[in-house]
C-alpha cells in the first residue's frame, strides 16, 4: 500500500469513527476534535497494516480491520508507550480510566483460551451502504472466509442495535448484552465457522 492509498483509508475510517458511540465516547470532547478522531484512525490504520488485518472492499468503501489474536496477544506493557500516546492525542487523562474499566469488562466475554478472529473495526461510507450495494455482502464474506480458513470463531461487539441485527441477518449469534456505562446496549456478537469440506 502507497502513501497515497494509505492517507485514503485514514481519511474514510476517521470520517467513519465520527459516527460510531464507542469512539465519539473515547475520543476528547472540546478543541480540535477531527484532529483527534485522526490520530485514532492513524493508530488503527498502522495497526492494522502491521499485522496484516486490514480488509478493504473493492470499490474501497468499505473498511475493516480482522484480528487472528487470543488472549496471550493482549500484554497491555507491550504497547505502553502507543497507549500514552493514545491517553495525550485522543483520550485525555480523564477519559482513560474509564475507558480501560470498559475495555477489561468487554474483554472478558471473548475467549480466554485458544485464537479467535476479532472484528476491531467495520465500517462502509453512506454511499456504499444498504442491500442493494453489495459491500457488506463482499467484506462479510471474506470474514467467513478468514474464520472457515483457520477454523477459529469470529467475535465483534457493537452499540448500534440497526449494526447488532445485520450482524445476525448475517450469521452471527447474539451470545451477550451489556448495559453499558453511556447508557446504551452493548451487543456481542459470535460466528463460528462451519468445519473445512
Amino acid at each position: 500500500m502507497n502513501k497515497a492509498e494509505k492517507e485514503e483509508i485514514i481519511t474514510k475510517v476517521t470520517q467513519l469513527l465520527k459516527e460510531i458511540p464507542s469512539s465519539m465516547d473515547i475520543v476528547k470532547k472540546g478543541g480540535d476534535r477531527h484532529k483527534r478522531f485522526e490520530y485514532l484512525a492513524t493508530h488503527m490504520v498502522e495497526k492494522a497494516i502491521e499485522k496484516d488485518a486490514l480488509i478493504i472492499s473493492e470499490n474501497r468503501m468499505g473498511i475493516a480491520i480482522l484480528f487472528k489474536t487470543s488472549k496471550n496477544d493482549d500484554n497491555f506493557l507491550k504497547d505502553i508507550w502507543t497507549q500514552i500516546k493514545l491517553v495525550l492525542n485522543v483520550t485525555g487523562v480523564k477519559n482513560a480510566y474509564r475507558i480501560v474499566k470498559n475495555q477489561n469488562y468487554i474483554k472478558k466475554q471473548r475467549p480466554q483460551k485458544g485464537e479467535y478472529l476479532y472484528c476491531w473495526f467495520w465500517g462502509i461510507l453512506a454511499e456504499s451502504r444498504g442491500a442493494d450495494t453489495q459491500v457488506g455482502k463482499e467484506m462479510k464474506d471474506e470474514f467467513y472466509r478468514q474464520a472457515k480458513e483457520y477454523q477459529i470463531p469470529l467475535y465483534a461487539e457493537t452499540r448500534m442495535r440497526k449494526n447488532a441485527l445485520v450482524y445476525q441477518r448475517f450469521g452471527f449469534e447474539l451470545f451477550h448484552e451489556w448495559k453499558h456505562p453511556s447508557g446504551d446496549t452493548m451487543y456481542f456478537l459470535r460466528y463460528t465457522p462451519p468445519a473445512k469440506d
